[in-house]
């Protein structure tokens, strides 16, 4: 069918909740996706920061393969033969201790939520609730209830209000603020290492620090939703360890499976210890299918040295961002930590059309918090691709009014 058609038979049957671009993708390889014209397309957000390998790369599509004539799904009643060892190699390179799995990264931020709740009831220690949540402001967290509540854009909580009680919100790197709302009711401090859907904002080493030393004095636990900064797009791991801070607990997903749906809960030993049997589950979530790729992609991130590669090309890109910044009036600042990037513009409306501009020149980015620019390539980009996109991105914002009035035209 034709994007057209597509659209047509869309508009009539699904919920309107996404405002697509004009353009249908049929294939990928590497950094390359195709459309149903054989237009081809360099992919610098790869699904959002899923496709962390690119596309089609031989090592997940052959585990794919092997794994699918064997066994799909199995519940989580019964053992198979890839969760221990996943959950052991996420916890070796976490420092923590123990994982649960789950279908998504909301999923794993509702589920981290609850730990924070049940160990907080299970070491109290007083007649006071233990109960509050301290979350960021610019933040965003997900979908569900309890993520939404600890959402710190009133754009996403407004709609769906009232939402988990129990949030109360600090200003992002702001040590005041943070230390004036801690007390002896909070149970927890939520926030992401990277703001993404905010734009791209990395945590303060100081404010960092600071969640860490008052959650480990009142016995309350640090969560660090690593969701889209996790699993190497930092050129390590996760990105809290850029930091000398430990988490109590992380969230990851987004790469996780190699663009199968799959999350984790990654804990210490002490907060999986008030998790009970028939606590907390799930039906889909650590599935064998998905669990024996995320084996093979962290596999092929130390295989092909893709953090190093990471490191590199991140440093090179952001450089060549920061030559844009000097250069163009319409950039106000260049944000992020290895290929998590960001191109801060001075509106909503350059944003929006450098976007169109770059589909039109065939290559894929997205703007966030309005007039921010995000770039999430995946771990195997070239400095060659990096150098197509700036090219073309400096032509784009020299003519910021120029306007498409077809993609690919």
């Amino acid at each position: 069918m034709s994007v057209s058609e597509v659209k047509k038979l869309e508009d009539e049957y699904l919920v309107n909740t996404y405002d697509r671009l004009p353009l249908q993708l049929v294939s990928g390889e590497g950094a390359y996706v195709y459309s149903e014209e054989g237009k081809k397309y360099l992919d610098f957000l790869s699904g959002i920061g899923v496709n962390a390998l690119g596309y089609s790369h031989p090592a997940i599509t052959r585990v794919i393969a092997e794994q699918s004539a064997k066994l799909l799904h199995t519940s989580n009643l019964f053992f198979h033969s890839y969760q221990g060892e996943l959950a052991k190699k996420l916890a070796q390179i976490s420092g923590l201790d123990r994982v649960f799995f789950s279908n998504s990264g909301t999923e794993a931020w509702e589920g981290a939520l609850k730990f924070a709740r049940a160990y907080a009831l299970a070491h109290a220690g007083s007649d006071k609730p233990k109960w509050r949540v301290l979350a960021m402001s610019n933040s965003f967290h997900g979908r569900t209830f309890g993520s939404l509540a600890t959402t710190g854009q009133r754009k996403y909580r407004k709609p769906f209000a009232p939402l988990m009680p129990g949030v109360r919100f600090v200003r992002f790197n702001d040590l005041a603020d943070l230390e004036k709302k801690f007390d002896d009711s909070v149970c927890a401090v939520a926030l992401e290492v990277i703001q993404g859907e905010g734009g791209i904002q990395p945590v303060s080493a100081e404010f960092l620090e600071a969640a860490r030393m008052l959650t480990k004095k009142k016995n309350a636990l640090l969560l660090l939703d690593e969701i889209q900064s996790g699993l190497g797009k930092t050129g390590r791991h996760f990105a809290y360890q850029h930091y000398s801070a430990k988490p109590d607990v992380v969230a990851v997903a987004k790469p996780l499976a190699g663009g199968l749906p799959l999350g984790a809960i990654i804990t210490t030993q002490s907060v999986a210890a008030v998790i009970k049997p028939g606590m907390h589950g799930t039906t889909f979530g650590g599935g064998p299918l998905a669990c024996a790729v995320a084996l093979e992609f962290l596999r092929t991130i130390e295989s092909e040295k893709l953090l190093d590669r990471a490191n590199e090309v991140g440093k090179y890109f952001k450089e060549r961002l920061e030559s844009i910044h000097k250069q163009n009036r319409h950039v106000v600042a260049v944000r992020g930590i290895g290929l998590m990037l960001a191109l801060e513009l001075d509106s909503a409306g350059v944003a929006k059309n450098a976007v169109e501009e770059m589909l039109a020149r065939g290559v894929i980015i997205n703007r966030t918090h309005d007039k921010v620019l995000r770039f999430l390539p995946p771990y195997i980009v070239t400095t060659q691709q990096v150098d197509e996109v700036i090219e073309k991105l400096t032509n784009v914002l020299s003519t910021p009014n120029t306007r498409r009035k077809a993609v690919g035209n």
